[in-house]
């Protein structure tokens, strides 16, 4: 089970175990679902709407954005930003997870509180993605410019990307939208624990040890989807904040927009494009994050099953 249960063989695995579990799941599942991310973001940074019946932007459908990122730009075009992606993956997976075992554990040992309730893993696993997101804000930025340029490149690696917008934007773009994100990190984290604590509960015999598997997977996924659809509107404004001073690379797919600021940005949003703006990209989106909630979850205690078996023998 996730999180800290004294009756469980991985209570006594250390922070860095922990932290080498939580980077391996999320390494692997990067991999798996980098495609999907590079589509959502695509959408998301799209002015016009995104619809199939009143085609105005130049990607309209799922399968009609993968076909014309395929055709114009290849295959690897899906694995764009795959590097500061990865990066990303394996550093949030190591925060995330460290700190949710650590507060899980303190809360078990220091309150009186149970430490596998729902309710605690909401409020741990929202603190312990905050945490998470103020150290890896910077590689996130990174991915969504690499993601989001098309061809020509404007950075052509990730060296070159870092220097020249420190050049010319300023350490602070780095953490360009990091309000929104953590507005909504705290909850979307926050709920995929909750709901994986319960589901996971559910679907498991009360007499049986968690050992992963399935019920990790089929858990996690739903526990994504869940809380992906309930805070979605705050990752679509990050990602459209995340590429300001950027909009020489995003002039080819359309119109684009300069926001001043988190407010702005929902203002203008709410005006020019609706309600229906603020979930560009949702079909794409839940989509991975069922896969990645689940998978994120499935390797964590696969990693983790492994660790605890290595140490036994």
């Amino acid at each position: 089970m996730v999180g800290y249960d004294p009756a469980s063989p991985a209570a006594a695995l250390t922070t860095e175990e922990a932290a080498l579990a939580g980077s391996a799941a999320g390494m692997v599942t990067r991999a798996i679902i980098s495609p999907l991310d590079v589509i959502k973001i695509r959408f998301q940074l799209q002015i016009e709407k995104v619809s199939w019946r009143n085609r105005q932007g130049k990607y309209w459908g799922l399968w009609q954005a993968t076909r014309c990122i395929m055709t114009e730009e290849g295959l690897p075009a899906f694995w764009k930003g795959h590097i500061p992606a990865q990066l990303l993956s394996v550093c949030y997976g190591a925060v995330q997870f460290a700190s949710f075992e650590a507060l899980t554990e303190l809360v078990h040992k220091k309150t009186p509180y149970n430490s596998q309730t729902p309710g605690v893993h909401f409020i741990c696993g929202g603190l312990a993605a905050c945490s998470a997101t103020v150290a890896c804000q910077p590689l996130d930025t990174l991915r969504t410019r690499f993601a989001a340029q098309g061809e020509p490149k404007i950075y052509r690696n990730l060296r070159y990307a870092v220097a020249t917008m420190f050049r010319t934007e300023g350490p602070f773009t780095f953490y360009r939208g990091l309000t929104p994100t953590l507005v909504a990190v705290f909850p979307y984290a926050g709920l995929q624990f909750f709901f994986y604590n319960i589901l996971k509960k559910l679907l498991e015999p009360k007499d049986t040890k968690s050992k992963g598997g399935l019920h990790s997977l089929i858990s996690g996924s739903c526990a994504g989807v869940i809380s992906k659809t309930i805070t979605y509107p705050f990752d679509l404004i990050k990602k459209r904040l995340q590429v300001g001073g950027f909009e020489e690379a995003r002039m080819k797919f359309g119109q684009v927009r300069t926001y001043h600021g988190f407010v702005d940005c929902v203002v203008r949003i709410g005006r020019e494009e609706g309600l229906r703006g603020f979930f560009k990209g949702l079909s794409p989106s839940l989509l991975k994050a069922a896969l990645s909630t689940g998978f994120t979850f499935f390797w964590y205690e696969f990693f983790i099953n492994a660790i605890v078996s290595l140490k036994s023998s």
